[in-house]
């Protein structure tokens, strides 16, 4: 089955755990923005060294760079039948150029996922990780500041794709097993 997701959700719901079993699952490459940019920075792709020079310096990446970056991992030929998206699209400007690189392939978007969680058990699971691997910044304001920030900059994009019925919520919270259950009946549905 070809599937062209969209992967949401806020730090600590599990998508990144979800993203590799739904790749698995469903024959597509898992793309996170941030292994995007690993791998041209360390190709010294073009892209890369842009990138790096942003980061660098602590800035942020540019859209256009990462849409560029995108663009490019999109066309590879084990994207051809499908991908699941993870980190991208971030604004309703970045929803706009995937629609953009998808219209130019001759493709269109078939959902974009969003996984929900309760923001007070997502603050638990992310102390009890800064916890194991030592991350004494992450404070429960910390957390709950970085889950205000999603919420903030991704409701506008949840918004645009319930506009084009493209949007699924997923209850996040539960066993793994579950949760990946609930996320491919929501594909299952959508694809038939």
């Amino acid at each position: 089955m070809s599937a062209r997701l969209v992967l949401l959700g806020p730090p600590g719901a599990g998508k990144g755990t979800q993203a590799a079993r739904l790749a698995e699952r469903l024959g597509v490459p898992a793309i996170s923005t941030g292994d995007i940019f690993r791998a041209n920075i360390k190709g010294g792709t073009e892209l890369g060294v842009l990138a790096q020079s942003y980061s660098s310096r602590g800035a942020l990446v540019p859209d256009e760079v990462t849409n560029a970056m995108v663009r490019d991992r999109l066309a590879e030929a084990d994207a051809a039948e499908g991908f699941l998206l993870d980190g991208y699209p971030r604004n309703v400007a970045q929803v706009a150029e995937l629609e953009s690189i998808l219209a130019d392939a001759g493709l269109e978007l078939d959902l974009a996922l969003e996984i929900t969680a309760d923001p007070d058990v997502v603050t638990e699971r992310l102390l009890k990780r800064a916890e194991i691997e030592g991350r004494e910044d992450d404070t429960a304001d910390v957390i709950r500041h970085r889950l205000d920030v999603y919420a903030e900059q991704t409701a506008p994009i949840s918004a645009v794709y319930a506009e084009r019925s493209l949007l699924a919520q997923v209850d996040g919270i539960g066993e793994v097993d579950e949760v990946t259950e609930r996320l491919l009946a929501v594909i299952g549905t959508a694809a038939s």
